[in-house]
């Protein structure tokens, strides 16, 4: 029987829902579907925004052979696989072929160079699909020829259409607050949204908030390191931590590195959490949590257990002050509301005459007491 979410994915780019900063009118890969345009890039999203979808609908708009690996399963040998393939036809015949490699940030280094150079002679076009940042997981040879396009999470209002789409296709209703409970469960992750629908589907036949309840608690639904159980398991990590609750914060760590997580993912987190939790209460935390993470890399599991176990100790226990995150937020609002505001004169770069004579630099005292933001941001306090 196929899946739901298999039943309800879009074939065409009309019916495609959410990242319109993507596939808009006029947006890059509305122009590379529509005008057909061969290239390899980088789908970097959290789960169920439509990174799949995506890279499905542009194969199809190629009229290319597509293959589809998870890095957590394949190999090179996979990889040799797709290349033989085909090698005898005519060129004219030949289709392009494109690889879609979810979770491209398992693949290792030795993996990644051995597909770089298919890559860089054309041989297979890549779409590769991340749930983490591209920059720190995949060699540097490879993401310059790759662009990268980053998926947010889907709104309320895309994820309701969503589950109207559901509803049309299972000719079932759900209610107001049924609805809404799950888009607030789901937090912009459509496949989780349409994984509940269908498991209280086949447990109760009705969707309601008393069945959605009764299917989240049930192990029907208990997702391994790559959905739900991952980010749930690592939310309440970083909570535990934040409460200053080490025994809390340790037991999810080990739950954690015994369901076999990337150790890296565990320790980049803890490097965010260093500077955005503890921040300037107790700076040494980054000094820490960075060390841990080249424990980590340097040694590799099982013992960098003992590494984490000891970071984690110790940012739990840390004080804690949020004032530097918080003032950095703030100070990003103002400028996505405001744009790039006119620098005050006395403090910009005079590195030529023109300038010196448009009093660029003119008057600037190194230590001055006087406020030295944008004419329309004076006075403003970020950091208290």
């Amino acid at each position: 029987m196929e899946p739901l979410a298999s039943k309800i994915r879009p074939k065409k780019l009309k019916d495609y829902i959410g990242q319109s900063h993507l596939v808009g009118e006029g947006k890059p890969l509305r122009i590379a579907i529509e005008k057909k345009h061969l290239f390899s890039f980088i789908l970097w999203g959290t789960p169920g925004v439509g990174k799949t979808t995506l890279a499905r609908m542009y194969a199809e708009a190629l009229d290319a052979d597509f293959y589809e690996l998870s890095a957590v399963s394949a190999g090179k040998d996979d990889i040799r696989k797709i290349i033989a393939e085909g090698k005898g036809e005519l060129a004219l015949k030949s289709r392009p072929k494109i690889l879609f490699l979810d979770e491209i940030h398992r693949f290792n280094k030795s993996q990644q160079d051995f597909l770089l150079p298919y890559v860089e002679s054309g041989e297979l076009t890549l779409i590769g699909a991340t749930t983490e940042n591209p920059s720190f997981e995949v060699i540097a040879p490879l993401l310059s020829r790759c662009r990268v396009f980053v998926l947010n999470e889907l709104s309320h209002d895309e994820m309701k259409l969503i589950v109207s789409r559901v509803e049309k296709s299972e000719k079932i209703k759900i209610d107001k607050s049924a609805k809404e409970w799950l888009i607030s469960m789901a937090n912009g992750d459509a496949r989780q949204a349409i994984a509940m629908l269908e498991a209280t589907l086949n447990l109760y036949g009705l969707i309601d908030v008393h069945n959605l309840t009764e299917t989240l608690q049930s192990k029907f639904l208990r997702y391994d390191k790559k959905g739900e159980e991952h980010y749930n398991t690592i939310s309440a990590f970083i909570k535990s931590m934040r409460a200053s609750q080490p025994d809390a914060a340790l037991y999810y760590l080990a739950r954690m590195i015994d369901a076999g997580e990337d150790p890296k993912f565990i320790a980049r987190r803890m490097v965010i959490f260093a500077s955005e939790d503890v921040g300037l209460a107790q700076p040494t935390a980054l000094v820490v949590a960075n060390e841990v993470f080249r424990a980590v890399e340097t040694i590799g599991l099982p013992e960098a257990g003992i590494n984490l176990a000891h970071g984690v100790a110790y940012l739990a226990q840390a004080k804690k002050d949020r004032s530097a995150y918080d003032a950095f937020n703030s100070a990003m609002a103002d400028v996505k509301n405001f744009g790039n505001l006119p620098i005050p004169l006395k403090i910009r770069n005079a590195p030529t005459k023109l300038m010196k004579d448009l009093d660029y630099g003119k008057g600037y005292e190194m230590y001055t007491k006087e406020d030295l933001l944008p004419e329309k941001l004076k006075k403003k306090k970020y950091l208290g």
